[in-house]
């Protein structure tokens, strides 16, 4: 990681740290093929309790960890600055896989069960 890419999530470290300080606040989240490489990186707004995250904006990475790459680094605490954010939460590892549900799997195909007594 470059020193540059290490001062920004540091950057957005301290923010997270810094605990719930008001709406809105910014969540981010970290996913990746395994528990060492971060490949997808979503960040997104709450305005206000009970809100639903938006907006929302995703980055991806093929080869490198989201976390050490300076462009996108930027591109996140630009997005928090943009949006308002005055808190900051965001998990300290890699919190999931990075398939995106109905585009890398398929949805389920349930049949359809009949009922009983249905003849």
């Amino acid at each position: 990681m470059s020193n540059s890419a290490a001062l920004l999530l540091k950057r957005l470290r301290n923010k997270a740290k810094k605990g719930m300080r008001g709406f809105p606040i910014g969540t981010l989240a970290f996913y990746g093929p395994d528990d060492r490489r971060a490949s997808k990186l979503v960040a997104s707004i709450v305005e206000r309790e009970g809100a639903a995250p938006s907006p929302m904006q995703k980055w991806f990475s093929e080869e490198d960890d989201v976390r050490s790459d300076l462009r996108i680094l930027g591109e996140v605490l630009a997005f928090l600055e943009a949006n308002g954010a005055r808190s900051v939460v965001m998990p300290d590892r890699i919190i999931g896989c990075p398939h995106e549900e109905g585009i890398d799997l398929p949805r389920l195909q349930v049949p359809a069960l009949s009922v009983l007594g249905d003849s």
